[in-house]
């Protein structure tokens, strides 16, 4: 007896990777075995970068508050030890969108805290 298989499943597992590969270069679009290789490892990469993401732009707001405090004679550890010693309780994104985007406010914060 021949064995059963489930094909409608087994295709649309298939078509759901291949449009998951869509605008990938060569056969990695639409050869089976390629395109769900290439869609495992860019899960994958996404899964990783999410949490990336988030250290990329911690790293960058304290780029921002150094650049700012330095225009004031501190730096950025002397700043930030101050900013929690005086209770301010504005994070690094906060900071970082002032020091850039709104300087005599962040000029303020800087006076506040000497």
């Amino acid at each position: 007896m021949p064995r059963s298989v489930n094909s409608v499943a087994k295709r649309a597992r298939r078509k759901r990777v291949l449009k998951q590969a869509k605008g990938y270069f060569g056969r990695r679009k639409n050869v089976w075995t390629v395109a769900k290789n290439a869609v495992d490892k860019a899960m994958s990469y996404a899964y990783r970068d999410r949490r990336n993401k988030k250290r990329t732009f911690r790293a960058l707001w304290i780029t921002r508050i150094n650049a700012g405090a330095r225009l004031h004679g501190m730096s950025y550890s002397q700043f930030m030890g101050k900013v929690k010693a005086n209770n301010i309780e504005l994070n690094r994104k906060v900071l970082a969108d002032l020091a850039m985007n709104n300087p005599e406010a962040f000029k303020a914060i800087v006076e506040k805290v000497k």
